[in-house]
């Protein structure tokens, strides 16, 4: 099925094992769409419109979602390598990862209350200056993601590791941690425990 013919606006379709990879698709909407086994790699898919759409087992590396809406999205089982979330307009902006690769992303400044991220590699990911307060982390790899200035009230990071997160530069009141997850808080003052 190809979109990208005359067709402003896709309801209730389905969307199975396409290339869509180095394509152009923009100022289309999706409402209730699901996108199973596609490759969507360096596609273009600004100005686009998803709404309470789910994609599940998609590659959708590097994708440029330059000005597009993501409206109660879905991703289960993606690879969203490099993916700059920043870009995507602030209005609506809800979005859920499980077992997802998200390595690289940023989500730099983005408002993401209540966002989930279930078994989800966020290895180097930017959230500095993001909005992650009643977020959940379960079971996510945190290497080297960047906060700074980041709002985690009552985030939920007990199952999640290889965070470092300085207390003093973001607001963690009533963050969950693990007890192994504290080291993450005292990086920052090289000490033994």
């Amino acid at each position: 099925m190809n979109f990208n013919k005359n067709t402003f606006l896709h309801e209730n379709k389905t969307f199975e094992k396409i290339d869509f990879a180095n394509q152009v698709t923009q100022n289309k909407e999706f409402e209730q769409c699901t996108f199973k086994h596609c490759d969507f790699s360096q596609r273009v898919l600004a100005n686009n419109v998803f709404s309470d759409c789910s994609f599940v087992n998609c590659n959708l590396s590097n994708v440029n979602f330059n000005n597009a809406s993501l409206k109660n999205v879905a991703f289960k089982d993606c690879k969203l390598l490099g993916i700059i979330f920043s870009e995507v307009k602030d209005f609506l902006f809800n979005i859920h990862l499980e077992n997802c690769n998200a390595d690289f992303a940023s989500f730099a400044n983005k408002k993401m209350s209540k966002t989930k991220f279930i078994n989800t590699s966020l290895k180097d990911v930017n959230f500095a200056g993001s909005v992650l307060n009643n977020a959940l982390f379960d079971n996510c790899n945190l290497e080297n993601a960047l906060f700074n200035k980041t709002n985690l009230k009552e985030a939920n990071l007990e199952t999640s590791y290889n965070y470092i997160i300085d207390p003093e530069l973001n607001d963690i009141k009533k963050c969950r941690f693990s007890l192994n997850g504290l080291m993450g808080l005292l990086a920052k003052y090289d000490i033994v425990v």
